[in-house]
């Protein structure tokens, strides 16, 4: 059996375009603050008419094989995770397999994963759990994590951003799965969820999606807290992990993730915290389970309470959800991403709880192992491979007025045929790929920037 089964490398890539929040924010006559400190976004990343969930992903798995020199007849699953649909019954995977064809490699397992936020953790565990299974032939799996996040024009656009994610599993990884610390929450809601196949844009219960995100959450939580008690003989707390990563359609829910499992702690022994915070946390000890969900006034106490732990165990996740935006199946992973890239140095030997959620409802918390790992699989490797601050520092930021019209472009152009992309790929680095037309029966063409300014071959 393969020991520490886990991520052994990562990459990520976003669009190099964006719009700042409190442009946004003007623009759109919001009151000031409402999108940076209401909803806590910074910046988000979007694609314009030359990129999409494809394009991303060519991009990413690409690159990850490319700067590991990873040969790609070495991969032999590869699963991806997206709710952006491009076809309803074609899968990306399919697209991706341009890459290991002309290797000779079209012996790769696995296909697309959808729902909602949740299509990245489902497509990470089914590679995971082949590598850690008799099905297992020696080589490596590959997981992608794609989507382009889109609102109508309104209070939810804010909450868009878009990026693609690529992860190679397999043993002795330096991000090994705890395997036996994970819970699951899978009910029935409509919270979000598109059902208007002729549109990108959701239907949003926004009041209820909070609520689902953070009954998931305590049932979650409490899951694994009973897992790791049978494991380990005693009660799980908050002290037990060094991090926690939650998925982050916007950072306001994160902040009140994290304070609900604080007071999560505090119902199960009250003094996990000190006299200061069980005196503002005692008044909502006798709420029903139901009205705590809906207290505000629970929620701004327990955030109070929970600041000093959440500055320590949270806020170093937060960089790349805050300045891309909501990234659907890639949110969770780059959040933990973020980790890596400002903390990799002191995570050796260190426990992260990760808290994935997709609406409809799926969730799920799972507990990673970290240690520093031997080069190229290495955490130091990982961050000098990804180059977050390059990658956010090279980006271009958009007027609102540009924004606006690349959406209603996009919009338009959303299960069109018989168009060609401007093709211009001034803004894209080097590598990236990028769409260049859909010909009259719906087929999409791609094409991968190899020298500045240049445009080569088509492939299919």
């Amino acid at each position: 059996m393969a020991k520490n089964v886990g991520i052994l490398a990562i990459d990520i890539y976003f669009p190099p375009t964006c719009i700042q929040q409190e442009v946004l924010e003007a623009h759109d006559g919001a009151s000031k603050g409402k999108y940076t400190i209401g909803l806590g976004q910074d910046c988000m990343a979007f694609c314009t008419e030359v990129e999409d969930v494809i394009s991303m992903s060519l991009t990413v798995v690409s690159s990850l094989l490319e700067k590991y020199k990873i040969d790609p007849k070495q991969i032999g699953r590869l699963e991806v995770g997206s709710e952006t649909v491009i076809d309803k019954s074609k899968s990306i995977k399919t697209f991706l397999m341009q890459i290991f064809e002309k290797y000779g490699n079209t012996d790769i397992e696995g296909v697309d994963s959808t729902n909602a936020c949740y299509g990245g953790t489902a497509a990470l565990f089914n590679c995971v759990n082949w590598v850690e299974s008799n099905s297992w032939d020696g080589r490596y799996g590959l997981v992608v994590c794609t989507d382009s996040a889109v609102y109508a024009e309104g209070p939810a656009r804010p909450t868009g951003g878009a990026a693609a994610i690529a992860m190679l599993i397999g043993p002795d990884a330096p991000i090994a799965f705890e395997s036996k610390l994970r819970g699951s929450h899978m009910a029935h809601a409509y919270d979000f969820y598109k059902p208007n196949l002729a549109s990108e844009y959701p239907v949003v219960d926004g009041k209820l999606s909070q609520t689902c995100y953070l009954m998931a959450l305590d049932s979650c939580y409490n899951l694994l807290s009973h897992k790791y008690e049978k494991l380990v003989g005693k009660q799980f707390s908050i002290s037990d992990a060094e991090y926690f990563v939650f998925h982050s359609p916007y950072n306001k829910l994160v902040q009140k993730s994290f304070a609900r499992l604080v007071f999560n702690d505090f119902l199960k022994n009250p003094s996990s915290v000190d006299a200061i915070a069980k005196e503002k946390l005692q008044p909502f000890a006798t709420l029903s389970v139901d009205e705590s969900y809906q207290s505000r006034d629970l929620e701004k106490a327990s955030q109070q309470v929970a600041k000093p732990q959440f500055d320590a165990k949270v806020q170093p996740t937060t960089l790349i959800p805050k300045q891309v935006g909501n990234m659907y199946t890639a949110s969770l992973y780059a959040a933990f991403i973020s980790l890596i890239h400002n903390k990799h140095s002191t995570l050796d030997s260190k426990r992260v709880i990760l808290f994935s959620y997709g609406s409809g409802l799926t969730s799920t918390m799972f507990s990673l192992q970290l240690r520093e790992g031997e080069s190229p699989f290495s955490l130091s490797n990982i961050v000098k491979v990804m180059d977050v601050a390059g990658k956010l520092k090279s980006r271009h930021e958009f007027s609102p007025e540009k924004f606006v019209e690349t959406m209603k472009l996009m919009e338009c152009r959303y299960g069109a045929k018989e168009f060609v992309t401007s093709k211009d790929t001034s803004l894209l680095s080097l590598g990236t790929f990028y769409l260049t037309e859909v010909d009259s029966m719906y087929r999409r063409f791609y094409a991968k920037k190899s020298r500045e300014n240049d445009l080569i071959t088509n492939s299919h």
